[in-house]
């Protein structure tokens, strides 16, 4: 069964085991370095290693990747901010830089996070809406940048109000596939400035395993159109057990838009962090919703299992819900902790959905 999985998804099968062996080797030394210098009261910790992965938008990628986790005050109110900078090719012929941070402020009296993103992107395209069919996939090539950059104030404990700016741009447009045309499918950027409250009591920003995420978010969008979107994203985690916890994390999310954005800032189903087993942007459209869930359990030594499933709706306005608006999917995974101090988590998935949709994900942090 595992040889048909990995011919079926075209992943090598010797290819991964020696890599994913050489990455738990490299990944478990350098953890292990990392926690000797505990006197300091400021401390970071660099864990750099190979990076490979897998999803349905990429296929197979190879990079590296270097994962920062960083203690700036001995306090016991503020918790460990993160950041990486991670480089990676694809068997898509996709290039992929990227940078993200989030950092906390002594005493979280501040916080912020980012990304700064470029990408050389052959990707796939089928237009708008919950019922696009798989004849209408074209292939095209993009240049992207993204800009995001987000500045919070702690008004209460654990509760935080600011602002963010976004820049996005998909330029050098190419339509691969001949006698297929989409209008929307041009050059565009677009300027985001957005109002959010977030209200975070994670014990873990990368792998959590207790307490409350809901971020509430208004951004106005300005390009060849001015466009306006609200979102919702709700996080609770119950953790129980004693050093390997066991874990119910839920999510329920909501997105809409009123207005008419560029083509690459619908509203997307599926990837890494939303409905896993689907491709991003299989399904795109103004309004989306989802709810996941996820059991994570303690295996053996670093090792766990997952287990989470959800249900997610995609659709332009509310009147025209129908049974094709609901897409469920389902996966297993397991885990192996890189880094005990900090608990970080590498992670592979495996999910399917409707439309024989599927994914296969491997990814340093969990999905949610």
């Amino acid at each position: 069964m595992i040889n048909f999985f990995f011919k079926s998804t075209g992943i090598n099968l010797s290819l991964f085991i020696r890599y994913f062996g050489l990455m738990l080797i490299l990944t478990g030394l350098a953890g292990n370095a990392a926690g000797q210098n505990e006197e300091s009261e400021y401390k970071i910790t660099i864990l750099p290693v190979p990076s490979i992965g897998y999803s349905p938008e990429t296929k197979t990628y190879l990079g590296a990747v270097s994962l920062f986790t960083i203690k700036n005050t001995s306090d016991t109110l503020t918790r460990t901010s993160n950041a990486k900078i991670e480089f990676n090719y694809t068997w898509n012929k996709q290039i992929i830089a990227e940078a993200g941070w989030n950092y906390f402020f002594p005493e979280e009296k501040w916080f912020t996070r980012g990304i700064l993103h470029y990408s050389k992107y052959p990707d796939l395209y089928y237009g708008i809406g919950f019922n696009t069919p798989v004849a209408a996939e074209i292939k095209f090539q993009s240049n992207r940048f993204i800009f995001e950059v987000d500045m919070l104030r702690q008004i209460q404990k654990n509760r935080f109000f600011g602002f963010g700016i976004t820049y996005k741009s998909y330029g050098n447009i190419e339509n691969q596939t001949i006698n297929i045309s989409y209008p929307e499918l041009k050059n565009e950027s677009n300027l985001g400035l957005e109002a959010l409250l977030l209200t975070d009591s994670r014990n873990n920003i990368l792998t959590p395993s207790d307490g409350i995420y809901f971020e509430f978010s208004n951004s106005f969008n300005f390009g060849s159109s001015f466009y306006y979107k609200t979102s919702l994203d709700y996080r609770r985690y119950f953790g129980w057990g004693n050093s390997d916890k066991n874990v119910l994390a839920g999510r329920v999310y909501h997105s809409g838009i009123i207005g008419n954005p560029p083509f690459y800032d619908f509203n997307m189903i599926g990837g890494d962090k939303f409905a896993r087993g689907y491709y991003l942007g299989r399904f795109r459209d103004k309004n989306f919703s989802t709810l996941q869930l996820e059991y994570r359990s303690p295996l053996l030594w670093r090792f766990g299992l997952a287990t989470f499933g959800g249900l997610s709706m995609i659709v332009d306005t509310f009147q025209n819900i129908n049974n094709e608006s609901f897409k469920p999917n389902a996966g297993v995974g397991l885990r192996f902790l890189t880094d005990k101090n900090e608990g970080t988590n590498l992670r592979i998935d495996y999910a399917v959905g409707a439309h024989n949709q599927s994914g296969f994900y491997i990814s340093f942090g969990e999905s949610f």
